[in-house]
C-alpha cells in the first residue's frame, strides 16, 4: 500500500485527538486580558495563551541530531508526491518540537524512541539512523511500522513509531497543505439544477413545461 494512503487510513482516524485536545487545555487561572494591539494580531486568543506559546517557542527540547532524525522519519511517513509536499515541507518537525513542549508526556517516549532507533541502526548498519542509506532506513521502518507483523523484540520500536506516526499525521493534516491533500474543501452552498431527468421520466413529466 502507498505510504501516504496508509497514513491517511491509520492517522486520520486518530488524527491524534488526544494531541489536539490536550493542546487546547486551559489552565485554571488566567492572566490579564491582552492589550488591544496584541489582540488584533491574533484575534480570539487570550494573553495567557500568547505568552505561553511565546515561552514554549523560545525553548528548545530536541537536539539538532534528534531533529534531523525526526525530519527523516516524518518524510518517510508522509513523502512528497504529485498531490502535495512532504511532512517536512509542511513543517511537521517544527510542530513535533512544539507539541512535546506543550504536552510534556511526549518528551521521554520520543527521546527514548529516537535513542532506540539509533542503537538499533548502529547494531544493524554501524551508523546512526539519519546517516543510513534510504534503503537501510526503510528496512528499519518496515520492521516497526506494522504492529501485527513486528517481531516481539521490536516492541519498543513499534511503540515509538506509533507515536511518531500519530504526531506526524496530526501535524500534517492540520496544515493547509494537509487539508488540500485529503481534498477537503469545506462547506459549499447547494446549487439546484432542477428535478433530475430520470425522476421526471419516471413520473411521465419529462415533457412538462413549468
Amino acid at each position: 500500500m502507498n505510504r501516504r494512503d496508509s497514513i491517511k487510513a491509520l492517522g486520520l482516524t486518530a488524527i491524534s485527538t488526544t494531541v489536539l485536545l490536550d493542546a487546547c487545555k486551559q489552565p485554571e487561572t488566567k492572566t490579564e486580558a491582552a492589550a488591544p494591539e496584541e489582540t488584533a494580531k491574533e484575534a480570539g486568543r487570550e494573553q495567557w495563551e500568547l505568552d505561553r506559546d511565546k515561552n514554549l517557542k523560545s525553548e528548545t527540547f530536541f537536539t539538532k541530531h534528534e531533529m534531523a532524525t525526526i525530519t527523516v522519519l516524518a518524510d518517510i511517513i508522509i513523502p512528497k508526491d504529485e498531490v502535495s509536499g512532504s511532512a517536512s515541507e509542511a513543517k511537521v518537525p517544527e510542530f513535533i518540537e512544539f507539541i512535546v513542549k506543550d504536552i510534556p508526556e511526549h518528551k521521554v517516549p520520543m527521546r527514548g524512541g529516537l535513542k532506540w532507533l539509533d542503537v538499533y541502526s548502529f547494531n544493524k548498519f554501524q551508523k546512526p539512523f539519519v546517516e543510513a542509506s534510504a534503503d537501510q532506513q526503510i528496512s528499519i521502518v518496515d520492521e516497526i511500522a506494522y504492529p501485527k507483523k513486528a517481531r516481539p523484540e521490536m516492541q519498543a520500536g513499534v511503540t515509538f513509531f506509533n507515536r511518531m506516526r500519530s504526531l506526524t499525521a496530526s501535524g500534517f493534516y492540520t496544515t493547509e497543505m494537509g487539508v488540500k491533500d485529503i481534498g477537503y474543501v469545506g462547506n459549499a452552498p447547494n446549487q439546484w439544477a432542477g428535478v433530475p431527468a430520470d425522476v421526471l421520466k419516471q413520473y411521465g413529466m419529462e415533457n412538462v413545461e413549468v
